[in-house]
């Protein structure tokens, strides 16, 4: 009978490409690795890996047995959590990603009322940008994300199911006595000479703020880089830097900002997504449903 764990780690290899990266995901050694994946050739009587110089890659049997090991052990999950939920009630847990911005008008939301109307449903709650998210979504670190569908660095693939929530502006944010502050839409060309606050390098708003930025024909004069929202809008509500942010990051009540819509409007689309594959559990489906009946919601869904 082949073991679950080791099914597991095949799956992460074809996802990873590497067994150095998968050890590194799972906490494990290189050499703990490749002697998990070299029982499981003995378990299953096939060869699984093949040595390319320094490197392994699957076979096409171990490509076949790496894909369909997903499908098993997602049917494995949802059987034990209706189990212990006997097939009825949402149960057992649910990790749940979102980025910065969704956590507390999206994320918070759907799992207090969840905790309150489910009490087996276990939801753990992980901090994960675009550029994280899919990643884990696909290695199976995550079971739901909240994420956007124009991450133009990582393309979305058939492997993975969309539930659209909501659309949110890509907002300019700037001191309450800026120049700006006192205009309709605005132009980014105009703000070309201004000091700019980002996010961490190839984040998702870095990269989308950079792209804006260079298609009004300016490269911006970054001073500052915060991977965290509330530091960004302190910076600007202190006069040191203008800034590009969803709508959904810009607290006017907590910070003395101002925000400008951009002459050329830009949202982003916000979806949930989840690995497709056999139908969703029970556990799932509830969270699903929860992200899209979200009364909290700051902007309307799609239709």
């Amino acid at each position: 009978m082949m073991n679950p764990w080791r099914l597991q780690l095949l799956s992460r290899l074809d996802t990873l490409g590497t067994v150095r990266a998968v050890a590194q995901a799972t906490n494990l050694s290189p050499s703990n690795v490749s002697s998990q994946l070299a029982a499981l050739e003995s378990e299953t009587g096939t060869q699984l890996l093949e040595r390319t110089g320094r490197r392994v890659r699957l076979t096409p049997a171990g490509l076949i047995l790496a894909r369909r090991a997903r499908t098993l052990l997602e049917q494995m999950a949802g059987i034990e959590a209706e189990l212990r939920g006997f097939g009825e009630e949402p149960a057992g847990r649910v990790r749940l990603g979102a980025f910065q911005s969704a956590i507390h008008t999206m994320a918070v939301p759907a799992v207090t009322r969840l905790t309150r109307e489910h009490p087996q449903l276990d939801i753990e709650l992980l901090e994960l940008e675009p550029h994280e998210s899919m990643p884990a979504l696909r290695i199976g670190d995550a079971d739901i994300i909240i994420t956007t569908t124009d991450f133009d660095e990582l393309p979305l693939g058939p492997d993975i199911d969309l539930v659209p929530l909501a659309t949110d502006p890509i907002l300019l944010v700037v001191p309450p006595d800026h120049p700006a502050a006192r205009r309709g839409a605005v132009d980014l060309a105009a703000y070309a000479d201004e000091p700019w606050a980002f996010d961490k390098p190839q984040s998702y708003m870095a990269n989308l703020a950079l792209r804006l930025c260079r298609q009004a024909r300016f490269e911006p004069q970054v001073v500052c880089r915060f991977s965290n929202y509330m530091m960004t809008l302190q910076h600007v509500e202190a006069g040191l830097s203008i800034a590009l942010l969803p709508g959904l990051a810009v607290d006017l009540g907590r910070y003395r900002v101002t925000t400008r819509e951009l002459s050329t409007p830009v949202t982003r689309t916000i979806t949930a997504a989840i690995r497709r594959g056999s139908p969703p559990r029970a556990a799932v489906r509830a969270v699903l449903d929860a992200l899209r009946h979200n009364p909290d919601l700051p902007v309307e869904p799609e239709p």
